[in-house]
């Protein structure tokens, strides 16, 4: 008998004519994530197999795989010659752990073999009762269910557990986009609810040192390097944007400081985009969650970009939807730690929730927008993860 793994994806039968592009990047994206691992993917109808790989990679190859997106579910299985004995023992090997109740289904896609799909349940169902007296079959509600797969090749496979994948499609399939992260909850999940639909990541980060600090930084550094694996690589792009908070601050209303820091980010970010190939922005944005996030606070963020769609994946989230997903991708820790980001530097007492427009452009004469960003954009440090 041989330790297998069989891999199942979602939407992607449903793509007609286009299914063999989507099938090839989640492949690719399944190897880019067991990169170092030994082991061969081959594809049978409607899945692949996972095989010759040592088996005391089995917990590492499964963690590998919780971050393939497009990935519906995969089960650790046996491969035996197709002969009722071997099955029998595969099927003895794969009910261990049931303390009652089982039942046994099978799926024949070979019909050349002797016994039908009912009859091979039937007979394995009872060699299984012979050898554990103790249980009891159940077609209902079982404990547990022995999976036998018997494929066109001579080859059956026998499981009995499903472990669900995170879904969606596979990265790449839907473009690139430029996630504008920060050490919080929010844009993490964004850039993840991102990936999780095809797209490729990257990410730009503003800080503003001396005002914060390295493990600031750090934070930021190990919260994409999460996104990254969902993504299949990402690069991060971090900006230095001290001296603009500095001019905003001595030169417009303070109460306007974080509405004005939001367009300078946008702006940036878009130059960054367009400069690398990233086709839309991203951002971690919840309706009405913050000051800067009320509707007006985005229409204004949204007028200084010139070029690019912006996407927020978590507008209609509340704050706990967003921190149960948080701790699912296991980010939520890495966001709690208190080291703060550039937008807690020189926050105002009493930040405008409904900016005016014409008031903020009117502030906004009083600083060299062109000069600011350009400068910003030449400061770029740019990390591969």
């Amino acid at each position: 008998m041989e330790k297998i793994i069989i891999i199942r994806y979602c939407e992607m039968h449903l793509k007609g004519n286009n299914r063999g592009y989507f099938e090839k990047l989640f492949a690719e994206n399944i190897k880019h994530n067991l990169k170092g691992i030994c082991c061969n993917l081959i594809k049978i109808q409607g899945r692949y197999i996972l095989e010759d790989f040592n088996e005391d990679d089995i917990d590492l190859i499964k963690e590998k795989l919780n971050y393939v997106c497009g990935l519906h579910t995969y089960s650790v299985a046996l491969k035996i010659d197709t002969d009722l004995n071997l099955i029998t023992e595969a099927a003895l090997a794969s009910i261990v752990d049931c303390d009652k109740t089982f039942k046994v289904e099978t799926n024949r896609a070979d019909k050349t073999f002797s016994l039908n799909s009912i009859e091979v349940s039937r007979e394995i169902g009872g060699r299984i009762l012979q050898n554990y007296t103790h249980l009891k079959v159940d077609v209902v509600k079982p404990e547990l269910i022995v999976y036998i797969d018997i494929r066109e090749n001579g080859k059956t496979f026998v499981f009995s557990q499903f472990f669900k994948g995170i879904g969606g499609l596979p990265s790449g399939c839907a473009g690139k986009g430029l996630l504008l992260i920060s050490g919080g909850i929010d844009s993490p999940v964004a850039g993840f609810m991102m990936a999780k639909r095809g797209m490729k990541i990257n990410a730009v980060h503003f800080q503003s040192y001396p005002y914060t600090n390295e493990q600031a930084k750090e934070k930021v550094i190990e919260l994409s390097k999460v996104v990254s694996k969902y993504s299949c690589g990402l690069n991060l792009f971090i900006v230095s944007f001290t001296k603009i908070q500095e001019e905003i601050h001595k030169n417009c209303p303070s109460e306007l400081m974080i509405t004005l820091m939001r367009r300078f980010m946008m702006r940036i970010s878009e130059k960054i985009a367009l400069k690398t190939s990233n086709q839309c922005l991203i951002t971690g944005e919840s309706l009405g969650q913050v000051a800067s996030q009320t509707i007006e606070g985005m229409t204004s963020s949204n007028s200084v970009i010139e070029k690019l769609p912006v996407l927020r994946p978590l507008v209609g989230f509340d704050k706990n939807d967003i921190i149960e997903i948080a701790e699912k991708i296991n980010t939520f820790k890495i966001s709690i730690l208190p080291y703060e980001d550039c937008c807690t530097v020189f926050l105002p007492k009493f930040p405008a929730i409904k900016p005016k427009l014409e008031t903020i452009i009117k502030a906004e004469q009083n600083l060299d927008i062109q000069k600011l960003v350009e400068e910003a954009v030449d400061s770029v440090e740019i990390l591969n993860y």
